[in-house]
């Protein structure tokens, strides 16, 4: 019997706020210090160990420092690099790591016949394969030409993408789950979900990785995994560090600031992370007429850990457009009000909507082509043709 951790999408530094990169962090203390106290044989990391393929330096201090606590334990690490980690030149931190000691990249491949032909990686009667994960869903096309070097053990494929059963209406590109070569256990990565089918297994981001990840998920997590002949027994691992207060209001007046924070003094925030979700259609006022510092401010006070909102779904009614610039000096908005002026048109009203529109981002897996529609149609909207 071998016992292993599954953990994927670790993302450090890939939290804005600094006190939300230390959580991410410690998170992934938490999830080392864990394997230490099970006793795993090693640590299975399916991708996006980073942010970023070039990570700040002190990030990788103290990167090197976690991965020193678990080699110091005889704890074997095996890792894959995710979309995240992927670097067109082929470079990444993760070599670094390897080299020092610390990891064992084990996606090694070549290929043959227009095939790609994976060799394992053994260690204890366990056969490991692995394939990194690509931007914009570049690896699906290539998983479809996988096929493994035949060896005899209890097989482990570490891949980072995405299988068709587990995507549900996203719209990004999967790859058919019973179409890859048998595998044991299939340690995934990429989809930040808690997923199960047959032996493929998403263990969810060891730290939310963004706002509606933290309303949904509330912590981080990963699994042990023990081998019993070829089955598993999976234990579910929660990483909770900090308690999350969700706030979801609904702005209706020009008194959503007092609202909001007569919301929050009824509450217990300290040492949680707040997050304020406020929504709904303003008609008489603007975004910027809610004083979202001293709702921050206010929540600082009650010891909040931090403090986080979102107003993506706060829509504004007629809006007064050229009062809206005036206020918030914003340079693109400045600079529009100057293009109208000297380029006089009936779409000058639609201008800043149209700018918003185009300022979304690409979802993660989410392919180029269905990026591109997603703009166009939102234009299409708002343009009405």
């Amino acid at each position: 019997m071998v016992k292993f951790a599954h953990m994927s999408d670790v993302h450090l530094g890939g939290w804005k706020q600094e006190e939300m990169q230390d959580l991410n962090f410690q998170s992934f203390q938490k999830a080392l210090q864990v394997c230490i106290d099970e006793k795993v044989d090693f640590v299975l990391i399916a991708g996006d160990l980073f942010d970023t393929p070039y990570p700040s330096i002190e990030i990788l201090k103290k990167t090197f420092a976690e991965f020193r606590k678990i080699h110091d334990e005889n704890i074997k690490c095996f890792i894959i690099g995710g979309s995240h980690d992927y670097s067109v030149a082929g470079k990444t931190f993760l070599e670094v790591l390897e080299k020092a000691g610390f990891c064992k990249n084990v996606a090694n491949f070549r290929i043959e016949d227009e095939k790609i032909v994976l060799s394992p990686t053994i260690f204890n009667g366990i056969v490991l394969y692995g394939y990194p994960g690509k931007k914009t869903g570049l690896d699906i096309n290539d998983l479809k030409k996988v096929v493994l070097d035949e060896v005899e053990g209890f097989r482990i494929f570490m891949l980072h993408t995405t299988i068709d059963k587990a995507k549900g209406d996203l719209p990004i590109e999967a790859i058919d789950a019973d179409s890859l070569p048998y595998a044991d256990y299939y340690a995934m990565g990429h989809l930040h979900i808690d997923f199960n089918y047959k032996n493929f297994v998403y263990p969810g981001p060891v730290f939310p990785n963004n706002f509606a990840e933290l309303e949904t998920l509330k912590c981080g997590s990963f699994y042990i995994v023990e081998t019993l002949g070829n089955e598993t027994k999976r234990k579910k691992i929660q990483l909770k560090i900090k308690d999350v207060e969700i706030v979801d209001f609904i702005a209706t007046n020009s008194n959503a600031t007092e609202e909001i924070i007569l919301e929050l003094r009824d509450r217990d925030l300290n040492d949680k992370v707040v997050l304020l979700r406020v929504r709904g259609e303003l008609e008489n006022f603007k975004n910027s007429d809610i004083d979202f510092k001293r709702i921050e401010d206010f929540a600082k006070s009650k010891m909040a850990y931090s403090f986080l909102k979102n107003t993506h779904n706060l829509k504004t009614k007629n809006p007064d457009i050229e009062n809206e610039i005036e206020q918030s000096g914003d340079v693109e908005a400045e600079t529009i009000k100057i293009f109208s002026t000297e380029n006089p048109s009936k779409f000058d009203n639609l201008l800043p909507v149209l700018m918003n529109s185009l300022s979304i981002e690409k979802q993660l897996g989410e392919t180029s082509d269905n990026f591109s529609k997603r703009i166009f149609d939102e234009s299409r909207k708002i343009l009405d043709f």
